[in-house]
């Protein structure tokens, strides 16, 4: 086995482990539960899932997705959130080899993913995810020295700022909120990330998302104005993250600029 393949295995199996515990995230930090007690449960009987039963993916898989107590149905998103998070660990390994860099690009997939699936659930953003997101991201950074610590407080400055200003103008112009304070957070956690001009990218990419989701919801005549902005945000993140410098160079190529 070659040395990528080798880092992607272990970076896989990492991965499960921490989609795993994202799935408590996920499902505790939004209802304010504490994410280390009590041990997991299933969510119909309440029994406590016993180790055995709690191996990331393979134990759905055996159990057949239901619960060894009560056999009703265990959701199908507790395996595909951990084999998505397997794969992206993965993913990061055999791109970069084991080392920061990785761990940079594999944590920062998991926080943008727990968040998209809190804010479609249930239209929230956890602080855990965006503050401690931030200071994982700062940690991150400052590993390469004063620099990059720099610029990812730079990027967590522009993107807590932006998104503010545009809160506060559609509540002048609108007269009510614009921009939940959840966004705000997150854009300062994905700046750490991503930097000033990738804040940018990130927020035109998101917007252009919602937009083409939103329009058809609203001509089919969909009730509820709200959508999880989170969501879009995230997937613009995750864009500008692994392409964003290929598409700024092929804009200014488009647009005649050097």
């Amino acid at each position: 086995m070659n040395e990528s393949l080798l880092a992607a295995l272990v970076g896989g199996l990492f991965g499960a482990v921490i989609g795993s515990f994202l799935n408590v995230c996920i499902i505790r930090l939004p209802a304010d539960q504490s994410i280390v007690s009590p041990p997991s449960r299933c969510p119909n009987c309440g029994k406590q899932v016993e180790w055995r039963d709690n191996i990331p993916i393979l134990s759905w898989l055996l159990l057949g997705g239901k619960c060894r107590g009560c056999r009703k149905p265990i959701s199908i998103l507790y395996p595909l959130v951990e084999l998505a998070v397997a794969l992206l660990w993965a993913a990061m390994a055999y791109r970069y080899g084991l080392g920061v860099q990785a761990l940079t690009g594999a944590v920062f997939g998991t926080l943008l993913l727990g968040i998209a699936l809190t804010d479609a659930r249930e239209y929230i953003i956890p602080n855990e995810f965006s503050f401690g997101g931030l200071v994982i991201g700062l940690l991150l950074s400052a590993v390469g020295g004063l620099h990059p610590l720099l610029l990812a407080l730079l990027g967590a400055a522009v993107g807590f700022a932006i998104l503010w200003l545009v809160g506060e103008g559609g509540r002048w112009m609108l007269k009510k909120e614009a921009m939940g304070g959840g966004d705000m957070k997150m854009m300062a956690m994905v700046g750490t990330f991503v930097g000033w001009q990738g804040v940018l990218l990130t927020i035109f990419l998101g917007a252009l998302v919602g937009t083409v989701i939103f329009l058809p919801l609203k001509l089919f005549g969909r009730k509820k104005e709200e959508l999880p902005f989170g969501v879009f945000l995230a997937i613009g993140a995750a864009v500008t993250y692994l392409i964003g410098p290929a598409i700024v160079a092929w804009y200014q190529h488009y647009i005649g600029v050097q």
